[in-house]
Parts: structure tokens; C-alpha cells; sequence
């Protein structure tokens, strides 16, 4: 049984210039679209219960609102938020102070982890919570008090595994 090429002459569907009117319909350049921070990470790199400071890209993003606590919502750890003080430094930087540690405490944040933050609007921050392995950490809670300022304990949300 013979085998047949076949090849195809352009017909105006594949990957060439193809025939236009010229105008494009290509987003804009990245300079001219507004500019929206709503998820970044930071990597404990030192002591994971000390302050922690976000990415300044955030911390220009909310210039003007710069908020005096921020309430951070593991993603997976039902609705409770950690009521986390944020402290500016004058000169454009922005850090997680009293209260993370008991957030990462926890959620047993450690040296080496990735902590992902999505902005939620209103001063709430959900987190995820990666390990060393680089794989996402899942926590659930048993707890029903949604409001961490009622005690001093840290109630940790649980790993399953």
C-alpha cells in the first residue's frame, strides 16, 4: 500500500499575513491598560512568624486607601478572617504585623513556602497556602466562631492529610 502526501497551497486560513483592512484587533500595548494588583505571593523566606512584607506593586495599588488592618481568609478554612494589622513604612512598603502570627501559626506557614494572596476588595485578602513540596496545602475548620478577636487561642485550621 503506497502512501500519498498531500500538500496544501495557501488558502488564506493558516499562519500567514492573510489579507486585512489593517486594523487590528490586538489589545492594547500592556503601557496603556490600567493598572489592577489583585493576586500576588510572597516566599517566607525568614522567620515565618515575623512581619511580612507585600509586594510594593500592592502597596502602590492602594495609595490613598491604605488600610490600618486587612482580614485574611484561608481559602479553604470556611468563612473566618484573621484580623491582621498592616503597617506602612513611610517610604512605599507594606506589612502584615500583629496578627500574622497567628494566621501562620495556624496554617503552619513555614520557611520556603509560597503564600498567595487574592484581593478581595474591602480590605479582605483570601490566602492559599503552598509548602516546601510547592504543592497547595488544604485546610478545613471545625470551628464555628468566625471572629478571632473573641480570644487570644489560635484555633489552627486543619491539613487533612
Amino acid at each position: 500500500m503506497a502512501s500519498t502526501s498531500r500538500t496544501r497551497t495557501g488558502r488564506g486560513r493558516g499562519r500567514g499575513r492573510g489579507r486585512g483592512s489593517g486594523s487590528s484587533s490586538l489589545p492594547p500595548p500592556p503601557s496603556t491598560l490600567p493598572l489592577i494588583i489583585e493576586e500576588f505571593f510572597i516566599v517566607v523566606y525568614e522567620d515565618p512568624l515575623v512581619k511580612k512584607e507585600l509586594p510594593k506593586k500592592f502597596a502602590d495599588y492602594l495609595d490613598g486607601k491604605e488600610p490600618a488592618k486587612v482580614y485574611l481568609r484561608a481559602a479553604d478554612c470556611g468563612p473566618r478572617l484573621w484580623t491582621v494589622e498592616v503597617l506602612f513604612d513611610g517610604q512605599g512598603r507594606m506589612y502584615l504585623d500583629k496578627g500574622w502570627e497567628k494566621f501562620a501559626i495556624a496554617h503552619g506557614v513555614d520557611f520556603g513556602w509560597f503564600v498567595h494572596f487574592k484581593y478581595e476588595g474591602d480590605d479582605v485578602l483570601t490566602v492559599k497556602v503552598f509548602d516546601g513540596t510547592m504543592c497547595r496545602r488544604y485546610y478545613y475548620s471545625d470551628d464555628e466562631d468566625t471572629d478571632d478577636e473573641s480570644d487570644d487561642d489560635v484555633k489552627p485550621c486543619i491539613h487533612p492529610l
